[in-house]
């Protein structure tokens, strides 16, 4: 049998998405923050030589920096006000929800529903702070120090200028991150996810075009290109698929007489997703590993022999690089999965409204059971995302195929694309719903 949401989804059309007048200015209020977030990357930082800057950065761009300005939606290379885009929010986020299950105290505020929600994100807006501010500092401290053949990248070095730097960029960081915040509350899908995304589509049309001037020019050849389009293709279809991916646990509930009548017991399902972080892991360990050496990036070569050997071996592409990324996106996976589902509570609102697996005893059982079901799963989840992630990343540092093409990118665009799109059916459906109910009060007033 189709469900009742099943039946209005398929029946959705222009027409209803017209009626959504709610939805429509849901939409415009989310198209218009990507334009504003889009015009603070071309808003340049003062007091930097742009020509000095541009080759200081030319010469480090095929590393891990190429990775944060991908994110960024090219605002570190030109060192925009929103260079530091929403890391430092995300970096907090990571801290915040370790903290939380580490620290009894932040575990019990947790509890507490809305007040406690709102008490932790709080904390996490002051860490940001503290974050962006020290890597702005940081920053400004390695900028003063990068000089080439264009000349100091720095005009007027000196502590007014890393005051200034500091300010401007902790102020962009916290404008996107109110900016998120903003979307997810009035717009349409996730703040924080739809900037990263905005960023990474924003790149793409010339991602394209210099994918296809390499192959012109002979750097790569028509069969390199051909491969990785198609391995482009096959990484969306796999991201798709695995996306929807779940499985159904059996769920029956027993008979109960209302009155004089019996009811025959229903039965229902209780669907685990294959991967149910969604992009948070590849965000989280792309997050940590761009943290440490965003600074040493810009010091050229000019720090410690430990900290040179260091940024070198995390570079885009190299072993270690790709080791600790891989081992990251598996951790997070368990983690945020774990903070998601809690197998004790979802069994103990199973037994509260009645509901059993079959053949499983409830309560503690069933919470094993859920909890043995979700392990074997997340196993799977979480070497799907590596996989996804990691492959690509590997033959795009080789090949010398843009980064856009690789599969943190895809990843991230697919499944926020998805979200988005969900979230409009969602609001479609609620407002036909609507119009259901409205209809019926009017028969019932003529009646």
């Amino acid at each position: 049998m189709v469900s009742a949401a099943e039946q209005l989804a398929s029946n959705l059309n222009f027409s209803a998405f017209a009626k959504a007048e709610d939805l429509k200015r849901r939409l415009w209020f989310t198209l218009g923050a990507l334009i504003v977030y889009r015009l603070g990357t071309f808003i340049p930082m003062p007091g930097i030589n742009p020509a000095a800057f541009a080759e200081t950065f030319k010469s480090q761009a095929g590393g891990i920096l190429g990775m944060f300005n991908m994110f960024s939606g090219g605002a570190l290379e030109r060192l925009a006000i929103f260079a530091l885009n929403i890391m430092p929010y995300i970096s907090a986020s990571i801290i915040m929800q370790l903290m939380t299950s580490i620290s009894p105290k932040l575990e019990a505020l947790k509890k507490e529903g809305e007040a406690g929600r709102k008490q932790i994100n709080q904390y996490t807006r002051y860490l940001t702070v503290v974050l962006a501010a020290l890597q702005a500092y940081g920053i400004a401290v390695g900028l003063e120090g990068s000089q080439n053949s264009a000349g100091a990248v720095v005009l007027d070095p000196g502590l007014f200028f890393r005051a200034t730097t500091v300010i401007t960029l902790v102020g962009g960081t916290v404008f996107l991150m109110w900016l998120g915040e903003q979307v997810t509350q009035r717009g349409v899908g996730n703040g924080t996810s739809l900037i990263i995304f905005a960023g990474i589509v924003a790149g793409l049309p010339g991602a394209v075009v210099q994918l296809f001037e390499l192959s012109r020019t002979g750097s790569i050849s028509p069969a390199i290109l051909l491969f990785f389009i198609v391995l482009a293709l096959a990484v969306v279809a796999a991201i798709v698929f695995c996306e929807q991916a779940q499985r159904r646990l059996l769920v029956q509930y027993p008979k109960r007489q209302v009155g004089n009548k019996m009811f025959q017991g229903e039965a229902s399902h209780l669907p685990l997703k294959l991967n149910p972080s969604g992009v948070i892991p590849p965000i989280f360990a792309s997050s940590l590993l761009l943290l440490p050496i965003t600074v040493a990036q810009f010091t050229a070569g000019q720090g410690p022999e430990w900290l040179n050997t260091a940024v070198a071996m995390l570079g885009s592409g190299q072993p270690l690089h790709l080791f600790i990324y891989a081992a990251m996106i598996i951790f997070f996976t368990f983690f945020y999965t774990a903070v998601v589902i809690n197998p004790k509570e979802t069994a103990d609102n199973l037994r509260k409204y009645g509901g059993f697996l079959p053949g499983i005893r409830p309560g503690e059982k069933t919470a094993e059971y859920i909890d043995y079901v979700m392990t074997r799963i997340t196993v799977v989840g979480a070497l799907y995302l590596a996989a996804v992630c990691v492959l690509p990343e590997i033959l795009t540092s080789y090949a010398g195929i843009p980064l856009y093409f690789g599969g943190t990118s895809l990843l991230i665009a697919v499944s926020v694309t998805m979200d988005t799109v969900s979230q409009v059916q969602g609001h479609l459906i609620a407002q036909q719903y609507e119009g259901l109910i409205k209809k019926a009060k009017l028969r019932g007033t003529r009646r």
